[in-house]
């Protein structure tokens, strides 16, 4: 079975707008990595996270969502952030959607800093979307637990 795509189209005003974009799932070694990096930032992190956040795994980061990511430090955040652009592709001629190519960052390809976080919004929603069934249920676990005691890890500097 193919990797899962899902096509984004910029409507918001702006320099992107009408620009359109394939958003391409990762492979699953690839992906499986990326969210263990992320889960253990995370972990390792000031963060406050439930208590049984690691037994919940990706289900758990789902929940979470890219929120989470964005409260780590910046040196572990971007080499996490610039992964989920490799799954960005251009598609220069909107009437030609089997014709795409990576983003050229030195080129016109996304102008709008406001249209990078809705492409990694999008990308999480790509590769996050099949726990959707599974999440809600985690909901109320993580809402339960997040009022109680929380593992807060800090990192010696």
């Amino acid at each position: 079975m193919a990797r899962k795509t899902a096509n984004y189209l910029v409507t918001d005003e702006g320099r992107d707008k009408g620009k359109l974009y394939l958003l391409t799932e990762m492979s699953a070694s690839l992906g499986e990595a990326w969210a263990m990096r992320v889960l253990l930032a995370l972990m390792s992190s000031n963060i406050q996270l439930p208590e049984d956040f690691e037994q919940l795994g990706m289900a758990g980061l789902a929940e979470l969502g890219l929120k989470a990511v964005a409260g780590l430090r910046w040196e572990i955040a971007e080499p996490l952030l610039n992964e989920m652009m490799v799954c960005v592709q251009r598609i220069p001629d909107p009437a030609k959607t089997h014709i795409h190519r990576v983003i050229i960052e030195s080129a016109d390809d996304i102008e709008e800093i406001s249209t990078r976080l809705k492409l990694r919004v999008e990308v999480w929603k790509l590769h996050m979307g099949f726990l959707q069934a599974v999440a809600p249920s985690l909901s109320g676990k993580l809402k339960a637990t997040a009022g109680k005691s929380s593992v807060t890890k800090t990192s010696a500097k």
